[in-house]
Parts: structure tokens; C-alpha cells; sequence
């Protein structure tokens, strides 16, 4: 792997610093401490100057009329759109565009049209309806959703938890049990209307994230029409285990870029801020939590690259998008944790980013699979398939 950035990543990094910091960090000094969007009119002009840029759709493939962008520079760009208060689950309030749901690129024409073209045009959203009350690490094995075929139709009873955004969704991608096989193979995903009578949602209100709401699922008796499966029957688990692999790349990306926030305000700190007549920086438990958060971050950095760079090349990934996970997001909870009692009383105000931020890393130990189940599919893949 290069380490050295070339001059048009170099470009692109520099385009989107320069974006978070004149666009983004001035703008949310006039917002809630946890508010997760823009004003529409903010929205709206910030999105046209993305698409100036050549940056919107960032996760859109080209051939659908996204950017083309390899991953290592797609993770470069993650880095940079998370240093600010909310960036590290709604980046740059979302102005860059997303994909969808990255599923939906396997579906049927008829599919693409009545789902994947909206939600890429911004006219629909969707969910992603995974993980269940009887876990969500082993999704595979835990999922006990059933849908049983009726004539042309199935009907699915279940339920899902911890579901994002789907109070607010058109749609989303269920994944039930067609098969009695407990394991990948008896696993179906299918595109569900959220209008569909049987379909109910609840808010999950309680959670360390304020200003965006989990919820939980509940279907009974809900028939989907068979043209609604999504790839093949019993194959369900397959189109979803790629993808959640090649998405904790950019997912571990964006811890970095709050450690790096982090640790930049608690160095400006550091030298401004007086104790018994000398700056913080002097002393030396400062500087030693100082490098310890220097060393954090250029070990997640790497890390998460090397997982880019091997799935930019199409080479097995599998334990560097585990390892990156897990060394990015306990890393960047340790940053974010120095950086706070660096700034004593002042960093676990709400004037500052860092109590959201502490909150929201919590998250990150347990999101797109903890930081256990990381370590497991690294132990997997070291000591071979047999450990179970």
C-alpha cells in the first residue's frame, strides 16, 4: 500500500476540509447542541455547492450516476466529513447524498424503479431491518422473523429492534426465516412498503443518541407480494454479509475523524489554558495523554486504510474491516475521553462537542457489530474456519 496521498486525493481531502470548516463548523454554532439537521434552505444551498464539487452521491456507483471514487479515497473523505459536532452519524447533515440502502443494486429492474431510482433522486428513504430481539451479532443464526409462502404471497410475523429511521422510511429490506436451516442459508430478504397493512413501528425514545430515535418493528400477518423478494429465496443473508463487511470501513473512518476533531481542540487547550502559573502542555501527564491520542489515531488511520486498500484491490478483506472497527472505534472513545478531562469541567459541557461526541462513540463500540463479535471474526480468520 502507498502511503502517500495522491495529488488528486490530495485535492479532494483538502475540497472537503475546507467545506467542514467554512460550511458546516459555522453553521452549527447557531443549532441545538444534538440537532441532527440543517434548515432546509441551508440544506439545499450546501447541497448545490456539493454537486459543484463533483461530490454528490458519494456511495452512489457511477454507471448510476455517482462519483467515481476508489475506497481508499472514499474513506479519506469520511475522515474529513465527520470533524464536526454531528459528523459521526449524520456527516456534514447529509449534503454529500447517499446511496440508499446498497442492497437495492442486486434488485430487479422493476425494483430499481420503483425503489432504488426514487430514494437515489431523494423522493423516498428506506430501512434496513436486520437485527431482532434475540440479538443482532449473529444475525444469521438469531433472526426468527418467519415468512411462510401463501399461493403468490408470503406472510411475515416477527419483529425487528434498534431499526434506524423507520418512523420516517417509505420502505425497507426485512430479512425473515423461509427455511427451517437455523444458519445463512434459510434466510430471505424482501422489500416491505411501510404502508402495508400489519406493519407497525414504535420509537425506541431512552438512548444515548437525543436527537434521532431507534425503533423497533412489528409484523403481523403481513403479506408481501413475491415479486417484492429481493435476490433469491433462502439467499438473503448473502446480499447483506458483503455489505455490511465493506461498510465498517467508512463507519470506522468516521470515529477517526471525531478523534481527530477531538484531539486538535484539546491541543489548542492544552497551550492556552494556565495551572499554577504554566500552560497544561508543560506538565507531563498532559503531554503523555496528548501522545497517547496522536498514537490512537495514526493506528486507526492506518488500520482502516489498509482495509480500503484491500478492498480497493479485491482482495480478501474480511479481518482488516473487523480489525478497523474495532481499533477505530475504542481508539477514538479513548480520544474522545482524554480530550474531555483535558478540558476538566468545561469538556462535559454542552458548549462543547465533546459530550455528544462521548455519547454517540459509546454507540460506536456496539453498532455495525461489537467490538466482541470483531474480535471473533479476527480470531475466525487467523485460526481458520473451524472456530465457531
Amino acid at each position: 500500500m502507498n502511503l502517500q496521498l495522491t495529488q488528486e486525493q490530495e485535492m479532494i481531502v483538502g475540497m472537503v476540509r475546507r467545506f467542514v470548516k467554512e460550511e458546516i463548523q459555522p453553521r452549527e454554532i447557531n443549532l441545538d447542541p444534538d440537532a441532527d439537521a440543517l434548515p432546509e434552505a441551508d440544506k439545499a444551498s450546501l447541497v448545490a455547492k456539493v454537486k459543484e464539487m463533483g461530490l454528490y452521491g458519494l456511495d452512489i456507483p457511477s454507471e448510476y450516476g455517482g462519483p467515481d471514487l476508489d475506497m481508499v479515497t472514499r474513506t479519506l473523505i469520511a475522515i474529513e466529513m465527520s470533524q464536526h459536532r454531528a459528523g459521526l452519524y449524520t456527516p456534514c447533515y447529509g449534503v454529500f447524498g447517499g446511496a440508499g440502502l446498497a442492497q437495492l443494486y442486486e434488485a430487479t429492474d422493476e425494483q430499481k424503479d420503483k425503489y432504488l431510482y426514487p430514494t437515489l433522486r431523494g423522493e423516498k428513504s428506506g430501512f434496513f431491518g436486520l437485527t431482532e430481539h434475540s440479538g443482532g451479532s449473529d444475525p444469521a443464526r438469531a433472526i426468527q422473523t418467519k415468512a411462510v409462502k401463501d399461493g403468490d404471497d408470503w406472510i411475515i410475523n416477527g419483529g425487528k429492534i434498534f431499526i434506524s429511521g423507520a418512523d420516517k422510511a417509505d420502505y425497507g429490506l426485512v430479512f425473515a426465516r423461509t427455511s427451517p436451516d437455523r444458519g445463512r442459508g434459510g434466510v430471505t430478504c424482501f422489500i416491505v412498503d411501510t404502508d402495508t397493512p400489519g406493519f407497525h413501528v414504535r420509537r425506541i425514545v431512552h438512548t444515548l443518541r437525543s436527537a434521532r430515535y431507534a425503533t423497533e418493528l412489528q409484523f403481523e400477518d403481513m403479506r408481501i407480494p413475491n415479486n417484492k423478494v429481493l435476490g433469491e429465496v433462502n439467499k438473503g443473508f448473502a446480499i447483506a454479509n458483503d455489505r455490511l463487511s465493506r461498510q465498517r470501513i467508512p463507519y470506522s473512518a468516521g470515529c477517526i475523524g471525531v478523534a481527530i476533531a477531538a484531539h486538535e481542540l484539546a491541543l489548542e487547550y492544552s497551550k492556552i489554558r494556565e495551572t499554577f502559573g504554566a500552560p497544561l502542555s508543560s506538565r507531563q501527564s498532559i503531554q503523555w495523554m496528548l501522545v497517547d491520542n496522536e498514537i490512537d489515531i495514526q493506528h486507526a488511520r492506518w488500520v482502516t486504510l489498509e482495509a480500503a486498500d484491500r478492498a480497493q484491490r479485491g482482495e480478501p478483506f474480511r479481518k482488516q474491516a473487523a480489525m478497523c472497527k474495532l481499533v477505530a472505534s475504542e481508539a477514538a472513545s479513548r480520544v474522545v475521553d482524554r480530550s474531555m478531562q483535558i478540558h476538566g469541567g468545561y469538556g462535559v459541557t454542552k458548549d462543547f462537542p465533546f459530550e455528544r461526541w462521548y455519547r454517540e462513540m459509546r454507540i460506536r463500540r456496539i453498532g455495525e457489530g461489537p467490538s466482541e463479535v470483531q474480535r471473533h471474526i479476527i480470531a475466525r480468520d487467523i485460526l481458520g474456519e473451524s472456530l465457531r
